[in-house]
């Protein structure tokens, strides 16, 4: 990706994040990416629908791989969720409740109005949701809690956003993501203690 490219899909990345798609004009992107106007369009010939698609899939690549890192910086699972939860909750205290989820954002308003953008969001929720059932899997979640589970976590980021920036206060991220850990703890402890079947292969 060229520098200026780069500059723009940041800039949007960072405008969604506080303002929306719809309340993001052309024009502040570039300012805002120090970038000429016809530049956008040359790179994103589509204009801001093609725009916001790129910033929606890249800003949910983004935020996996920082879950990621926190997962593998994290002792256990339920260390890392309650990380990732507090690491939200920290950025929304220090940007005064500006700087939530880009994706949760733009998916509250198109969902019904721009479905090439519906199911870009759509596509990072179902890629998180994935990943993290696969952690969980990995540390010993049955597989089919384990979906349950990541669906939750998913849901309970994307609303404690919405809830604590509608509060101006941290509370309600910071207590879903310690909801969460209890869940996925108490599912860690009955999995480890439930009785393993023995299939035919070890006959």
């Amino acid at each position: 990706m060229s520098d200026t490219k780069e500059r723009i899909v940041t800039a949007t990345a960072e405008l969604f994040r506080r303002q929306g798609y719809n309340g993001t004009p052309l024009k502040q992107v570039t300012v805002a990416a120090s970038a000429p106007f016809g530049s956008l369009y040359h790179f994103f010939p589509g204009g801001k629908e093609e725009l916001g698609e790129v910033v929606v899939r890249s800003s949910g690549q983004a935020y996996l791989e920082l879950f990621e890192l926190i997962a593998d910086a994290a002792q256990d699972m339920g260390t890392a969720v309650t990380d990732f939860f507090d690491g939200a909750a920290d950025v929304l205290e220090q940007t005064g409740y500006l700087d939530a989820c880009p994706i949760g954002t733009v998916a509250l308003e198109v969902a019904s109005t721009n479905d090439r953008l519906r199911q870009a969001t759509a596509d990072v929720f179902a890629g998180w949701i994935d990943a993290v059932r696969g952690r969980f899997e990995s540390a010993g979640a049955r597989p089919e809690r384990a979906r349950e589970l990541a669906t939750a976590l998913v849901a309970g980021v994307e609303g404690g956003f919405m809830l604590s920036r509608a509060a101006q206060r941290a509370e309600p991220l910071r207590t879903t993501g310690r909801l969460l850990r209890e869940l996925v703890e108490a599912e860690l402890r009955l999995a480890s203690s439930a009785p393993r079947r023995v299939g035919a292969a070890s006959h």
